[in-house]
């Protein structure tokens, strides 16, 4: 878990910075981009543990990520990030693969726990599950 690489896309350079700092400290190596053509750059020269994008970006936003995620043999987990509250985006970005959907702003602790999860839930997939490259939604723990 520690040490895991974590592509984060994310145009908007505060949270990219704060989000960043947070996953840094938590362990994880980061690697950042601004708009999914760099994300995807990075996705090939790293092959990470897991994506975080936000959906709406210049250039090429998250979905166009997802898209290009599901052709390759081996996908990471990603968890999408946005602003926005349409259920239908957060139904394409779960039929394209996404993992988890984190509705802006959300709770530090809550990223971290949902990057915990899913790179978890990865690496059990990855040692005996035969799920293929596309990710199930991770079920979240219910709250007592």
């Amino acid at each position: 878990m520690a040490g895991s690489k974590i592509v984060l896309i994310e145009d908007d350079r505060e949270i990219q910075t704060t989000l960043r700092a947070v996953l840094e400290s938590a362990g994880y190596r980061v690697f950042s981009a601004s708009n999914g053509a760099e994300g995807q750059k990075l996705i090939q020269a790293e092959s990470p543990d897991l994506v975080i994008t936000d959906m709406m970006m210049p250039r090429m936003g998250g979905f166009p990520v997802l898209e290009y995620l599901k052709t390759l043999d081996s996908a990471p987990p990603v968890i999408m990030i946005t602003a926005n509250e349409g259920g239908r985006h957060k139904a394409y970005a779960e039929m394209l693969g996404a993992v988890d959907y984190l509705r802006k702003p959300f709770a530090m602790d809550v990223l971290l726990d949902t990057v915990r999860r899913s790179i978890e839930a990865s690496e059990t997939e990855e040692a005996g599950d035969d799920a293929g490259p596309l990710r199930r939604r991770v079920p979240r723990k219910k709250k007592d």
